[in-house]
Order: structure tokens, then C-alpha cells, then sequence
């Protein structure tokens, strides 16, 4: 007796298809939904260090209060200029600030995570997970003292 093997798996390709597929899906879906808020925290990064370096190049003779306000202003300029490569729906609610006190500069650039879930799909899966999983807010911060 003859047995036509070819008939006999016909539909272990699709089973085997359904299979893989899921997880290929599953790891590139994860790669790209932690991709975007990681270039954000390395974009917030960058800036903050550009600003707090550009604005050691500030005159230190001019008067004290004229320093400070244009220290904070060479800060935050930076910081337009480092992140206006965002989308304006994102920059409308990300936190700039720059503060000199007793001789330290403090730049600080946060985002609430919640505004990612307007351009960024959650996946909830059971058992409370979500992909991605972040924290409240994204938050970068860089001082100097000079």
C-alpha cells in the first residue's frame, strides 16, 4: 500500500505559518514600540548637555541678574533648537526649564508618557501588561556648576 505523503500534510504549512508568525510579529512590535520613547530620552539627553555646554559660553562680566537671565535664555534656546525636529503635537506638552542658582545650571526637559499614547498604539495584553510599558513621565536632566 501506497501513502500520497504530500496530501497527508497539506495543511502543516499554514500551522507552521500561524505559528512563527505571531511571534515574528510580537518581537517587531515590541522593538518598534520601544524604539520611539528611547530616541526621545537620547534626544532629551543630548539637548540638556548642549544647553547647559552652550551657556558656559555667556559672558560672566556682565551684572548678576543680566547673567542669570541670559544664561537661562541661552539654555532654552538651545533646547527650542535641539528639539524642533518633534511634531508640534508633542512639543506643546513637554516641560522646559533652565534655573542658575548659587552658581549652578539646571536644565531640565520632561514628557508625559501620556502623550506618547496619542501616536504610539498600547497593547494591553492579559494579565495587566502593556507594551509598551513606560514610566509616567520621560525626563532628562543635565547641571553644571561654573
Amino acid at each position: 500500500m501506497k501513502v500520497d505523503l504530500p496530501h497527508a500534510q497539506k495543511g502543516a504549512a499554514a500551522i507552521e505559518f500561524a505559528l512563527v508568525f505571531v511571534i515574528f510579529f510580537s518581537v517587531l512590535y515590541g522593538v518598534l514600540s520601544y524604539s520611539f520613547p528611547l530616541l526621545l530620552m537620547q534626544s532629551f539627553n543630548q539637548s540638556t548637555a548642549e544647553a547647559v555646554r552652550r551657556s558656559m559660553a555667556v559672558d560672566p562680566t556682565l551684572a548678576t541678574a543680566d547673567y542669570k537671565a541670559k544664561v537661562e535664555s541661552v539654555a532654552k534656546g538651545v533646547l527650542d533648537q535641539q528639539l524642533g525636529w518633534m511634531p508640534t503635537a508633542m512639543t506643546t506638552n513637554i516641560s522646559k526649564t533652565a534655573v542658575y542658582s548659587a552658581g549652578v545650571l539646571t536644565v531640565t526637559v520632561s514628557l508625559p508618557a501620556a502623550t506618547l499614547s496619542n501616536i504610539l498604539p498600547v497593547l494591553k495584553l492579559p494579565g495587566g501588561i502593556t507594551v509598551p510599558s513606560l514610566p509616567d513621565t520621560l525626563s532628562a536632566q543635565s547641571s553644571l556648576q561654573f
